[in-house]
């Protein structure tokens, strides 16, 4: 039995793509349908500079396809009533992989961005025998309810993880030794020998600004940087309506700004930045860091040593902010983080009144806002690399 199921998760395919990457024209529609929820045809005649037979026609063949679905008919003043198309949830699906410092997360992920299933795992530290068993398991377990017509939807896999992880290990002796064996690991080539799906590596900061501009508040603003603090502060940046990820995919690498500590030494945003200082200050007490990433309530709990770390990070990422806006000015910068939402929003709000308190010369400072989509957002951005390699545009910018 057990052979079988290996050998089911080893030959899932994709079905959808054997047709072929969709064209410009669908490729449009279908991003501009995900960007605004559910739009009527000749909203989208209109926004897409097409006509609307030519719009019909797409819009029909998706349909046919179960990649879109009606909406409830909006009535107006005159006239018939106007049908919004939208995404259809089960009209493709995707795994999202999280590596991360303390944990890893798996999802699986439908077309409008909800998790149909969602997996954790925490340990001391990751090592890749753990996480790809991690990975190997899940993908049976959630997929052990869909019907063979929805496995045949799933369009891949995206794993987020940190840019050459072995760098941010503070370990000794064997464990080190361990994690540094993720230096010779192949991921792609790794994940091949579980799946026969198709396999996307990101940033870990990359994809949780592509879902935050994705699924949250990617439409509220045109640039912006993004922030996304966990156990290391990392970031994105958007440009014209689109996740910038650079030459080598590390573009909008935000944690290796330079920082200065309290005795002068140079350092990096991710060392004064991120949530490995607080998790340094309950060691030195002997508090459990685990609570951190397991009990949200833990932060209300830890609020004598989670003040000064946000009062810490708050006024680094104000200084941070503005120096981003020097080389571009961004409209917004948007913070978000592995933390209950209620100390996310207050984050936010030091930040923005530190920002005002710097020298500003010669800048336009940017609003500073909140994300909307918090821990899960590297999974969920993962997952939707394979998505919009497949179905959407890299870029918004007609919309």
């Amino acid at each position: 039995m057990q052979g079988m199921e290996d050998q089911m998760v080893r030959t899932l395919s994709v079905g959808l793509s054997q047709k072929g990457v969709r064209d410009h024209n669908e490729r449009l529609l279908l991003s501009l349908i995900q960007r605004n929820d559910a739009i009527a045809g000749s909203d989208l005649a209109k926004l897409a500079g097409l006509s609307p037979p030519t719009v019909s026609g797409i819009l029909r063949r998706l349909e046919a396809e179960g990649l879109i679905e009606r909406g409830d008919p909006v009535r107006g003043k005159v006239g018939k009533p106007s049908i919004p198309m939208r995404l259809a949830a089960g009209g493709a699906y995707s795994f999202g992989l999280k590596i991360g410092r303390r944990s890893a997360d798996l999802i699986l992920m439908d077309f409008r961005g909800g998790a149909t299933g969602r997996l954790r795992v925490t340990y001391d530290y990751p090592v890749p025998e753990k996480v790809l068993e991690f990975l190997k398991s899940g993908i049976k377990d959630l997929t052990a309810k869909m019907t063979p017509e929805a496995i045949a939807r799933i369009s891949g896999i995206g794993i987020a993880a940190p840019f050459e992880m072995w760098n941010w290990t503070d370990l000794d002796g064997a464990p080190a030794k361990s994690f540094q064996s993720w230096r010779d690991v192949d991921l792609v080539a790794e994940v091949a020998k579980v799946t026969s799906l198709p396999v996307m590596v990101m940033n870990d900061a990359t994809a949780a600004c592509q879902a935050e501009h994705t699924y949250g508040r990617g439409p509220d603003f045109r640039d912006y940087a993004y922030f996304f603090i966990g156990a290391f502060v990392g970031g994105g940046i958007v440009l014209n309506n689109s996740v910038y990820a650079g030459r080598q995919g590390n573009a909008g690498a935000l944690g290796s700004l330079r920082s200065i500590s309290p005795l002068g030494e140079s350092m990096q945003l991710v060392d004064t930045a991120s949530i490995h200082q607080l998790e340094t200050r309950l060691r030195e007490v002997d508090i459990d860091t685990r609570q951190l990433w397991d009990d949200p309530e833990s932060w209300d709990r830890l609020a004598r040593y989670v003040e000064p770390w946000l009062l810490q990070t708050a006024q680094e990422l104000a200084r941070a902010s503005l120096s981003i806006c020097a080389v571009i000015d961004f409209e917004a910068i948007v913070i978000d983080g592995s933390f209950p939402e209620s100390f996310r929003e207050e984050l936010v709000s030091r930040v923005r009144r530190y920002v005002v308190t710097q020298d500003t010369r010669g800048l336009i400072p940017p609003k500073i806002e909140s994300g909307s989509i918090g821990g899960a957002a590297r999974a969920q951005g993962a997952a939707c690399g394979p998505i919009r390699e497949q179905f959407l545009l890299n870029s918004n910018s007609s919309a």
